[in-house]
């Protein structure tokens, strides 16, 4: 887990911010970021990159605190379906042939400071 000093805001946009950082921090770990905000039907996939020919299809989650939970606790059963149908869908759109992942990246805040986490291959 890698911790970042915060220079973000509370509001509205906090979501779409955290996924800003979430690509920042694959790019960092040399990943080629593909497209961002993915849509297919009802589904989105937030971050699509790519890193020695893998393609993998992240789900960016964040909270401004723990009352409810880790942010990754919320990448549930029915979201992954979503996910998993959008990623289908970018696979044979572009004719991917090669392997793939699902990656969950938690972004949270705590005690003034900016926790990213990165969990390769969290589910299927």
């Amino acid at each position: 887990m890698q911790t970042y000093k915060p220079s973000i805001s509370k509001g509205p946009q906090w979501g779409q911010e955290a996924e800003g950082l979430a690509a920042d921090y694959l790019y960092e770990k040399g990943f080629r970021i593909i497209t961002r905000n993915y849509r297919y039907r009802k589904a989105e996939i937030d971050i699509i990159a790519c890193k020695e020919n893998c393609l993998c299809f992240v789900e960016v989650k964040a909270r401004n605190n723990l009352h409810y939970g880790y942010p990754e606790s919320f990448v549930n059963g029915a979201k992954q379906v979503l996910i998993r149908a959008a990623a289908e869908h970018y696979i044979m759109r572009y004719n991917w042939q090669q392997a793939i992942r699902f990656d969950i990246i938690s972004v949270r805040r705590a005690q003034g400071k900016l926790y990213i986490e990165h969990f390769e291959d969290a589910f299927y």
